[in-house]
């Protein structure tokens, strides 16, 4: 059995094998990316590489596991506090940015990979489950905000989709120099989304 310093020696040689190969994936591409790569960027040997990951493809997925489970677990605190539907959908977007704009080639890699790369070529995808879990407490809140009349009635898809380009293009295409978005910030995006449909 493994003693608590082993398991958190592991656990810190995944995560830098993880890192390493995301520069290596936004530098050369799934398709340009090669083991040797990542074990090289990792500072590892091949042996090393192989025994956590048995392929590229598989480090991916890691990938997108990691920062999709770590994106939820930071929502937790908020979705607990269970406040108004739409105060709840601000605070989980501003959370969302604070991430993002903190591990900005992270949350870029997984927001953009998935319409980058042909992912029904990949088994087991767990970190699927995670994006629904994200995007189902999402629209339960716009619907609860409409039924709280808290949003106005509108296709909650639409604007689901709308919201989430639009967020999107506020954290990777806005102030590179600002560190977060603000509640404020957030709120005025809605209220402009809003009064256009």
């Amino acid at each position: 059995m493994l003693s608590e310093r082993q398991l958190e020696e592991r656990k810190l040689r995944q995560e830098r094998i993880l890192s390493s190969a995301l520069e290596v994936f936004k530098e050369n591409g799934l398709d340009g990316a090669t083991m040797d790569s990542i074990a090289e960027k990792a500072g590892f040997g091949k042996a090393t590489l192989y025994y956590y990951f048995s392929s590229k493809e598989e480090v991916f997925l890691g990938i997108m596991e990691e920062g999709w489970k770590s994106l939820m677990e930071s929502l937790e605190v908020i979705i607990q506090e269970e406040q108004s539907p739409r105060k709840t959908f601000i605070k989980i977007l501003v959370q969302i940015a604070h991430n993002a704009k903190q591990r900005p080639n992270l949350y870029e890699f997984l927001f953009q990979a998935p319409k980058a790369i042909n992912l029904t070529d990949f088994d087991d995808q767990k970190w699927k489950k995670y994006q629904s879990q994200l995007y189902s407490i999402l629209k339960g809140l716009l619907d609860d905000g409409i039924k709280h009349k808290e949003f106005p009635k509108i296709n909650t898809n639409l604007m689901f989709k709308a919201i989430g380009g639009l967020f999107t293009g506020l954290i990777f295409f806005g102030d590179e120099k600002k560190n977060s978005i603000s509640e404020d910030e957030v709120e005025e995006l809605l209220t402009n989304l809003i009064s256009k449909q």
